[in-house]
């Protein structure tokens, strides 16, 4: 390897895990990306390498990296090269329209975009929007690995800092548009040595990565770790639940991480009752609370899902429950991790509650986020002092155990994806025929909730819930399009500025048990 790269730096920096991993099990296997392997010390060259050719045409701190990729070995070499260089990482999620994406890149200002192959398509219609577009390169060993494009505007180089960004993640917020979240080295060090004392992972395990990377969880949870301990990292490109269960008998799978709808997929598949899962140990859910007919289906193959609770911000990790707790606290998701502070107060004052109560759960601790991306006035919203607001309203019960209650905020989580309705309400209204609209999630027994949209046409005109929909497919993401829409004359308020939302829960509740009745006819 190079010696240009600096890996003395700070005890936190991300980027010595995988050198130092790799000085000591060099031959062991690191990744295995749907049947092609690489083993620690490869995968520690391909990144040094990188990293150094970053660097060496004035890539460093400050500069930003966007990806538009599923997960593969050529997007973690490029996560490492960042890591080591200093470089924050900005994976973009190719769930986006190109609209959507084009404008998640306007925010980003990124100072070189990777792009896979097959998103070729996707990521150049996104550009098409920027007025400069940035330097470009294919990732992978033909790609950037071979030639490093300049930058605009060189950095001076400098060893990395534990404050330097590691991580942007872009995510829903209550607000239309969706917000970088800047993790930094010491975020993800602290985030992972919490996850490393409450769920630990060890060199012989092997963890199935079927989140996409644009997910806080696809590093934070369990793959940043592996790689840390020497583990193996089995990397799926795609959910599709009898390739999952698959990849977990034949490459003997002891632990991965999911949302309550894969795991009611896995469930659903023909091959669940017939599959051997025996070797899977540990199997973290995020995202939503597990429903207790989920924990059962898998309690009865002699598998104990463990509920977690996190958010992007806190990076993500905030509270678990071990397995072996799930039967005494149904519905629970559990106690602070290690280095984790969590606060109960009081959402109109801000004050703390203590003993058994319920209210906002606040974060506090070394792995709560540096920022929002170049908005001052999101993150000042955000916190409290030192105190990460969730908008998340809990309980917590005598025992110190939490139980998501609601949220604050108007979000919604429809499979895993946090869908601001602000967001899709901002895109329907850019049809010329709708005046405003309104957005409201639903509970559904696949996708945890979806959402129902109420639409005002303008005045005398004609619209139908068809256009409306096609509208919505060419603006916004699938996760995010409303699985029913409602025209109506007026939106129910309960002032003259305020929507009255929770009329509007009431009503789409109605109209999908009147669909739901009208299919079983």
């Amino acid at each position: 390897m190079s010696g240009d790269t600096a890996v003395e730096d700070g005890p936190h920096t991300i980027g010595r895990w995988l050198i130092a991993r790799a000085a000591q099990s060099p031959a062991r296997i690191a990744i295995d990306d749907r049947g092609v392997t690489i083993d620690y010390a490869t995968l520690a060259l391909r990144a040094t390498d990188l990293a150094d050719g970053l660097r060496r045409v004035g890539y460093g701190p400050g500069s930003r990296l966007a990806t538009i990729s599923g997960n593969s070995t050529d997007h973690v070499v490029a996560f490492f090269a960042c890591a080591l260089a200093g470089v924050a990482f900005v994976p973009l999620s190719w769930r986006l329209t190109a609209r959507e994406l084009g404008e998640v890149l306007r925010r980003t200002d990124p100072a070189l975009v990777l792009i896979d192959d097959e998103y070729g398509s996707l990521a150049a219609e996104a550009l098409r929007a920027l007025e400069v577009i940035p330097p470009l390169a294919p990732l992978g060993s033909t790609g950037v690995e071979a030639v490093v494009p300049s930058p605009r505007e060189p950095r001076p180089m400098r060893h990395v800092r534990d404050d330097d960004p590691l991580l942007i993640i872009f995510t829903s917020g209550s607000e239309a548009a969706p917000k970088g979240v800047v993790l930094t080295h010491a975020n993800c060090f602290w985030n992972n040595l919490a996850l490393s004392q409450a769920l630990p992972l060890t060199q012989d395990d092997v963890v199935l990565a079927m989140l996409p990377q644009f997910h806080v969880a696809a590093w934070n949870c369990q793959p940043l770790l592996a790689w840390w301990v020497g583990a193996t990292v089995v990397l799926e490109r795609s959910f599709q639940p009898a390739r999952v269960l698959q990849l977990i008998h034949e490459r003997r799978v002891t632990a991965m991480m999911g949302v309550p709808t894969q795991y009611a997929m896995l469930t659903r598949d023909r091959q669940w009752g017939v599959t051997d899962v025996s070797c899977l140990r540990l199997a973290l859910v995020g995202g939503a609370t597990l429903p207790a007919e989920l924990h059962d289906a898998w309690a009865a193959r002699g598998l104990a899902l463990t509920q977690g609770y996190g958010l992007t911000e806190a990076a993500p990790n905030v509270l678990q429950l071990p397995a072996h707790d799930a039967t005494a606290h149904p519905g629970a998701v559990g106690r602070p991790y290690p280095h984790v502070t969590v606060r109960i107060a009081d959402p109109a004052t801000g004050l703390p509650l203590e003993g058994e109560a319920t209210g906002e759960l606040w974060v506090r601790g070394p792995s709560v986020f540096a920022g929002y991306l170049d908005d001052e006035a999101a993150t000042a919203a955000a916190m409290v002092g030192e105190w990460l607001r969730t908008g998340d309203l809990v309980h917590r019960d005598a025992a110190g155990v939490y139980r998501v209650v609601d949220r604050i905020k108007d979000i919604f989580i429809s499979g895993g994806e946090n869908v601001a309705p602000a967001e899709v309400e901002l895109a329907l209204c850019l049809h010329p025929l709708i005046e405003s609209a309104a957005v409201v999630g639903v509970p559904d027994p696949v996708w945890g909730e979806r959402g129902v949209a109420f639409v005002v046409p303008t005045a005398g005109a004609m619209l139908s819930t068809d256009e409306v929909l096609a509208h919505a497919r060419r603006n916004l993401a699938s996760f995010k399009i409303p699985v029913h829409v409602e025209i109506v004359e007026s939106l129910p308020r309960s002032t003259i500025e305020k929507l009255a939302r929770p009329r509007l829960r009431d009503r789409a509740r109605q109209l999908l048990e009147g669909v739901h009745h009208d299919d079983s006819r």
